[in-house]
């Protein structure tokens, strides 16, 4: 079978979290995106992973998990993101809720609950010793993100490891296939896209998401699609898109050429503030070659934006707003998930509702969209004539 899945998110226990970031909330509003399998996240916070047992009931001795009221089709998986003390973000699929309760005094940290994301104080590869001791996946998050990605520490993931492979690498908001298969290394890893979501609402959850082929809905069938790389298709943000995609200034913002920026030691020309190294200059520092070259088993890369940010653009109103939310669950309501909106539904049926996103979605499809490329903390922004 094939399922849609978002396999990093954070509960309402991680620092600049919505609290509403609770197991029933984001069941129903990824449903409406058109996700079958979502992270519970910070599965090592004591107060998470006791609402998550008051909230959900394991199916079958799978290690996934449904709402125990049973509405919403959207099943969870127990994962973690955890700081290492090079500050590098690692995430860890888990067996179970009950194996997340076990694995919590294994590791050195000062305070587990004091977030969501706990700060161990740990190598990278002492983290992964644990996590397969207990029959976990582990790998890089975001790897190319500047301020805790891997590689903004090192030139090859490996050596976060101890010369070992990690079972993924989770590309992040910033790159794509197409950026990352340019570096010789991460042709032997699966590629994941993620939402790493902070909010439950549909334009965050699942804004990146993997098309994943199991045999049945199991930790242990999710677990081996990852490590075959049995990935159908991944889904996720046009990179000029994320907010550290270019070099620039965290400051006013101004784009610069990665080898300028070196030569005025990443302080900007214009306002005196800090340029922060973008991931497409980081790739050009890491990259083995000028064009991408993609493994025989690389599944496609599809770009996705949010459904309730096309209608805030094109409409010129806030994403939350009552204008953009109902027009949102018309949509829902007309058509049955987000994902089938963004990527199938025809758009002569769609410019019957909204003429203006008909038109968007056919430039979105096309790949013919205008960005502002995202820098130095801002994120890109499509722009429509």
């Amino acid at each position: 079978m094939q399922i849609n899945s978002d396999l990093h998110v954070h509960s309402k226990y991680s620092m600049a979290t919505s609290k509403s970031m609770q197991p029933d909330i984001m069941a129903k509003e990824s449903e409406k995106k058109g996700l079958d399998l979502i992270a519970t996240g910070d599965a090592l916070h004591s107060k998470w992973l006791g609402e998550l047992e008051d909230n959900l009931t394991q199916i079958d001795d799978t290690g996934i998990y449904q709402l125990k009221d049973e509405t919403s089709n959207t099943k969870f998986i127990t994962t973690t993101e955890v700081e290492d003390n090079q500050r590098i973000h690692h995430l860890i699929l888990i067996p179970s809720i009950e194996t997340a309760w076990q694995m919590r005094d294994e590791f050195i940290v000062k305070n587990m609950d004091a977030d969501g994301r706990p700060k161990i104080r740990m190598r990278g590869t002492e983290i992964m010793d644990i996590a397969r001791d207990y029959n976990c996946i582990i790998g890089p998050a975001h790897i190319f993100t500047p301020w805790t990605g891997i590689y903004k520490s090192y030139d090859r993931i490996s050596d976060c490891y101890d010369n070992r492979m990690a079972d993924f690498v989770e590309l992040g908001l910033s790159s794509d296939t197409y950026l990352a298969d340019r570096i010789d290394e991460l042709k032997n890893y699966t590629f994941l896209t993620n939402s790493d979501s902070h909010s439950p609402w549909p334009h965050r959850m699942g804004r990146e998401f993997n098309t994943m082929e199991i045999k049945n809905l199991s930790f242990e069938d999710v677990r081996t699609s990852i490590k075959d790389n049995d990935i159908i298709k991944n889904y996720g943000f046009d990179p000029r898109m994320g907010k550290y995609h270019e070099t620039g200034c965290i400051d006013c913002y101004k784009i610069f050429n990665i080898h300028d920026a070196q030569k005025l030691n990443m302080k900007c020309d214009v306002c005196g503030g800090v340029i922060k190294k973008g991931v497409k200059g980081r790739i050009e520092e890491l990259a083995t070659s000028d064009v991408p070259i993609h493994p025989e088993d690389r599944p496609e890369y599809r770009y996705i934006l949010p459904l309730a940010e096309l209608l805030s653009s094109i409409h010129n109103k806030g994403v939350m707003t009552k204008y953009v939310q109902s027009r949102y669950e018309r949509l829902i309501e007309l058509f049955k998930t987000e994902i089938d909106i963004l990527l199938n539904v025809e758009l002569d049926k769609i410019e019957h509702v909204d003429m203006l996103l008909a038109n968007a979605l056919k430039s979105y499809r096309n790949n013919t969209l205008n960005v502002t490329p995202g820098r130095g903390g801002l994120y890109g922004k499509v722009v429509y004539d």
